[in-house]
């Protein structure tokens, strides 16, 4: 068990800045992405995303009009 803690023990006073923006740069796309994938799952969440289902294929003529 001492060799397991030993390879998972980590040297917090010796990150570098570069080691320390890496980690909080890390953590804070992962808690990002958990809620945008609970927020997509979300049952109560499916008719407003499922409205834009096609929006890349919607060919709006009002737009092109501007251009």
């Amino acid at each position: 068990m001492n060799r397991l803690t030993e390879h998972f023990s980590t040297d917090w006073s010796g990150l570098t800045a570069s080691d320390w923006v890496g980690l909080i740069m890390t953590v804070v796309t992962f808690v990002s992405m958990l809620a945008v994938y609970f927020y997509a799952l979300k049952p109560g969440n499916r008719e407003r995303l499922e409205a834009h289902r096609n929006i890349v294929l919607n060919d709006d003529s009002s737009d092109r009009e501007d251009r």
